[in-house]
């Protein structure tokens, strides 16, 4: 059986790499389509994990569990946030935040506020009301 898999796996990697079926795949060529294939399965993984890891932060779920006020979540990134994305949230030194929602799930947004891992944005973590606020104003730009 495994002799049989394994040819299955040769014969896949043959008509990837060569799908006219001129000549068979090298032991290169299939070498480096399963390490391909294989980071792209960790890459996916690692992924899913982070955002997991980040849905299921304590004050990422504070956060998200209450309403924010649009006009004081305008008034807090006029504060705090204007001076690098601009007053119309258009961008200057940091990027252009219109459309984010589009962009990034509202987890994402907070992550990316209070990490800091993005320099030169420093790290900002207001309580989260503030952040709830923060958040129903980056929604609607």
């Amino acid at each position: 059986m495994l002799i049989t898999k394994r040819n299955s796996l040769d014969a896949l990697a043959d008509n990837a790499l060569n799908p006219d079926h001129s000549k068979p795949a090298s032991a290169t060529s299939r070498w480096l389509l399963w390490a391909t294939v294989a980071i792209a399965c960790l890459l996916a993984t690692f992924f899913v994990v982070r955002h997991v890891q980040a849905a299921a932060d304590p004050y990422v779920q504070e956060v998200l569990a209450l309403q924010g006020d649009r006009d004081r979540g305008q008034e807090i990134f006029q504060m705090n946030c204007a001076v690098c994305h601009g007053i119309e949230a258009d961008g200057e030194v940091g990027p252009s935040l219109l459309g984010v929602s589009a962009r990034k799930s509202k987890s994402k947004l907070i992550q990316q506020v209070v990490s800091g891992n993005t320099p030169p944005m420093p790290q900002f973590q207001p309580e989260a009301k503030d952040m709830a606020d923060l958040l129903e104003y980056l929604e609607q730009l």
